[in-house]
């Protein structure tokens, strides 16, 4: 399975709205791992972790959001996600 993480800042009318819920409910339909919660300055931080192709769809999903929310902005940053490295001896 090809996963990756990226993490989201969402920018606009995305608190107050069931932005975070909407999130939660779209992650989970995908099998995807992460949080989104409310950060100080009024954006949504929101952290995806699964395979490639479900985390891209969320991603596209964060850009309009649920009906009540008006995203202006959607920054993405992708993080290094790998399995743990094997240990050889001898």
């Amino acid at each position: 399975m090809d996963t990756c993480c990226a993490k989201a800042l969402v920018t606009g009318k995305v608190q107050g709205v069931g932005f975070r819920r909407a999130a939660q409910e779209q992650a989970l339909k995908a099998g995807i791992t992460g949080h989104a919660i409310n950060l100080a300055d009024g954006r949504v931080e929101v952290l995806m972790c699964g395979e490639r192709t479900a985390v891209k769809r969320l991603a596209e999903w964060l850009r309009t959001g649920p009906g009540a929310a008006r995203v202006t902005h959607v920054e993405f940053e992708v993080i290094e996600a790998h399995a743990p490295d094997d240990f050889h001896t001898g």
